[in-house]
């Protein structure tokens, strides 16, 4: 599965092909992003540790020509020989059983492996974006979070690891567009769902649709008032390849502002896949945020971009994925959920 990068451009008519780096490719949007860029034209190397990545989510594109993957852990020395036209980092885990398995890697991935990623941005005069997230804004006393609210973050508490090394990727990331002139975009992530994404990660959908699948009742966190805002993959792809393609350096929120309290969706939900069981109520985890509603004016006044995709739609294809793994894998549960983030 390992191929070496490719030393020239491959040749496509007159034209060379222009190429693009993705962190965390073997991941959920990360192999969304593949495809995106093989779809544009583009000479993709993919580049991932698999610590969460699933080689599985881009085994279709191994044989194109135009596309390379590398297994590597960005927090270590990355080396791509040739020119370089972009890097999407986003390589990263992404669940909250993953901050308490490896809370070190989390933070590691996004202080190291940003600067890494910024290091050869600046070396190959790239463009660089990088995968941020709502988790900046934490447990958040604005509603809703706009890019110029600071966010209230517990440094310390068990969240702490991804929120933090979140927030230092933009920090970072700032500095070296501010200090070497770095070509930098930031994207602010709110819960993006769809096909690919593990269904033992402990976020809320795949949650609710693995209990399901193995004929549990659904846990919901808290009285289930908790409010988030879900993005199908196809829609945050699009809004992150226009802001890759924008001129704005400055964070930009992408996500759907269609807000739901969990239990609303849990339901939704069951009614969505006919399960009979129950819903359960387990306490709300240390930190959890209690509001999640992303504004996104700047995302539709600088790339036109909003959200196409209804939620009852996008959850019927995810459920169809999922429904289609096999069995074994629908046995594949967290040890233990610690939010419906």
């Amino acid at each position: 599965m390992i191929h070496k990068i490719k030393k020239a451009r491959i040749k496509a008519g007159e034209a060379y092909m222009k190429r693009v780096l993705i962190t965390g490719a073997a991941g959920f949007l990360g192999s969304h992003l593949c495809d995106r860029f093989i779809s544009e034209g583009y000479q993709v190397i993919a580049m991932d540790n698999l610590i969460t990545g699933d080689l599985r989510n881009i085994e279709h594109l191994v044989k194109l020509k135009q596309f390379e993957f590398y297994h590597h852990d960005v927090s270590k020395f990355i080396h791509i020989p040739g020119e370089l036209d972009f890097i999407l980092h986003f390589a990263s885990p992404a669940s909250p059983i993953d901050y308490a398995k490896i809370p070190i890697q989390t933070l590691k991935v996004g202080a190291l492996g940003t600067h890494n990623c910024l290091g050869l941005a600046l070396a190959k005069k790239a463009k660089i974006l990088v995968a941020s997230s709502s988790e900046v804004y934490g447990d958040p006393q604005v509603h809703p979070q706009a890019e110029e609210y600071w966010g209230n973050v517990n440094p310390v508490g068990p969240r702490g690891v991804y929120d933090e090394a979140k927030r230092f990727m933009e920090s970072i990331t700032m500095a070296y567009h501010n200090v070497h002139g770095v070509d930098t975009r930031i994207a602010r992530l709110f819960n993006a769902y769809g096909p690919r994404m593990r269904l033992n990660d402990g976020r809320a959908l795949p949650a609710f649709i693995g209990q399901i699948l193995r004929g549990e009742d659904l846990t919901v966190f808290g009285d289930g008032s908790q409010t988030r805002s879900f993005c199908f993959v196809d829609d945050s792809i699009e809004g992150i390849f226009r802001l890759l393609m924008s001129d704005y350096p400055l964070p930009v929120n992408i996500g759907n502002p269609e807000e739901i309290t969990l239990i609303d969706f849990a339901n939704e939900v069951l009614e969505l896949t006919g399960h009979k069981g129950k819903i359960t109520f387990k306490a709300l985890p240390v930190d959890d945020p209690k509001q999640r509603q992303p504004d996104i004016t700047k995302a539709k006044k600088l790339l036109g971009w909003e959200p196409v995709v209804d939620r009852k739609q996008g959850l019927k294809m995810t459920y169809e994925y999922f429904k289609a793994l096999s069995p074994e894998e629908w046995k594949k549960q967290p040890k233990e959920f610690m939010s419906n983030r």
